[in-house]
C-alpha cells in the first residue's frame, strides 16, 4: 500500500463499488486544504451545459465520470507512464456554476481556474459542454496565446447562434482566437466531419491558419503521420489538449449532445493521445458527456479512459518541467 497521500485508493484496499466517488479515486482536496499547494495536476469537474444548443445533459457528465473512473488503474500499459507516481494529482471538486446565467457561469468557472493557475496547478477537466474550454484557456494564456490539439467532430469555430448570440458550445475556439488566448497557427483539429449548413461554418478557422484534419484526411494519412503533423503544428510551445467525446464514432460514445457517425475508434483516439508524449502540455479537458443519452455508462467509461490517457502525457510533461528538462520535441 502506497504512503503517498496523492496516490489513488486501490481496489485491493477498497472495492471499486465502495467509498466516496472521486475522479480516478484520488484524494478530494479543497483550496483551503494544506495539500492544495502540493498539487501538480488538478482534476476538476465542470458540471454545466448552458452553451448547449440541442441535446442537453452534459452538466451531469462529471458526476457519472467520477463514478465510472473507479475503473482507472495506476500504470498505462502501452506507454509505461505511471502518472500518480511522477506527479501529485488530486480531485479538486467542481467549479461553481450558475445554471440560469451563462455569462455568470463563464465568470465563475474562470475565477476557479485562475486560482489553479496562480498556484501553478495544471488542470485536467471533465465537462460539461465544450464552451467550458473558453474560460479555462483564458486562465492558461497569461504569458500569451497557447497552442491546442483538439479532437472533435466539429471545429467549434462558428460565430453565433439564433441572431448572433456569441457564446455556445459551437463557438469557444472562435472566441478564444478573437480574445488572443488561442494561437490558430499552433492549433490542430482532428476528426472533423459531418454535414454543414453552409461552407462558411468550416472555412473561418482555416482562414486563421488552423490545421484541420478531417476524418477523410485522417484515414488517408494514417495515425503516425497525423501524430507527426500535430506535433509539427504545435511545436515546443505551451499546448492544451481538448477532447470532445463526439470525436469518436457514436457506437463508442452515444451519450453526447451532437453525435456524428463515421468517427474515430477508441483505440485510434488512445494512440493519437499517446503520440503527444513529450510535448509542452499545460492542461486538458474531456467534454460533452451526456449521461441521459447513455444509461449504460459506456460513454462515461470512454471519457474516464481518455482522461487517463491525457493525464499520462500531461504528467510526463509536468514531471519533465519539474526536473528542469526541455520538452522531448
Amino acid at each position: 500500500m502506497s504512503t503517498n497521500p496523492f496516490h489513488p485508493i486501490t481496489g485491493s484496499v477498497m472495492p471499486r463499488f465502495a467509498g466516496v466517488a472521486t475522479l480516478m479515486r484520488l484524494p478530494l482536496v479543497a483550496m483551503d486544504d494544506a495539500m492544495f499547494q502540493e498539487v501538480d495536476i488538478g482534476l476538476v469537474g465542470v458540471p454545466w451545459d448552458g452553451g448547449t444548443t440541442n441535446r442537453p445533459g452534459a452538466r451531469h457528465g462529471p458526476r457519472q465520470v467520477r463514478d465510472i473512473s473507479t475503473m482507472v488503474r495506476n500504470v498505462n500499459r502501452a506507454s509505461g507512464i505511471k502518472p500518480f507516481s511522477i506527479c501529485n494529482c488530486a480531485d479538486l471538486g467542481d467549479t461553481p456554476v450558475n445554471p440560469v446565467d451563462l455569462m455568470d457561469s463563464l465568470a465563475r468557472i474562470e475565477g476557479f481556474f485562475n486560482k489553479l493557475q496562480a498556484a501553478g496547478i495544471a488542470p485536467l477537466s471533465i465537462g460539461g459542454d465544450h464552451l467550458v474550454s473558453l474560460p479555462i484557456l483564458r486562465t492558461l494564456a497569461k504569458n500569451g496565446p497557447v497552442g491546442m490539439v483538439h479532437f472533435d467532430a466539429h471545429t467549434d469555430t462558428w460565430d453565433g447562434y439564433f441572431g448572433g448570440f456569441k457564446y455556445t458550445h459551437g463557438t469557444p475556439f472562435r472566441r478564444a482566437i478573437e480574445e488572443g488566448v488561442l494561437d490558430p497557427k499552433r492549433t490542430v483539429q482532428i476528426g472533423i466531419r459531418g454535414a454543414l449548413y453552409n461552407d462558411a461554418e468550416d472555412t473561418w478557422g482555416q482562414e486563421q491558419s488552423i490545421r484541420v484534419i478531417d476524418i477523410e484526411e485522417f484515414h488517408q494519412m494514417g495515425i503516425e503521420a497525423v501524430i507527426a503533423e500535430a506535433r509539427r503544428v504545435v511545436g515546443d510551445g505551451e499546448t492544451y489538449v481538448s477532447f470532445d467525446v463526439d470525436a469518436l464514432d457514436p457506437v463508442y460514445a452515444p451519450g453526447t449532445g451532437t453525435p456524428e457517425i463515421g468517427g474515430l475508434t477508441t483505440l485510434e483516439a488512445q494512440r493519437l493521445v499517446r503520440g503527444l508524449q513529450g510535448l509542452n502540455l499545460i492542461g486538458g479537458d474531456v467534454v460533452e458527456v451526456s449521461p441521459p443519452f447513455d444509461p449504460s455508462g459506456n460513454t462515461a467509461l470512454v471519457a474516464a479512459t481518455m482522461a487517463f490517457e491525457i493525464l499520462c502525457v500531461l504528467a510526463d510533461s509536468i514531471s519533465r518541467k519539474k526536473a528542469g528538462a526541455s520538452p522531448a520535441f
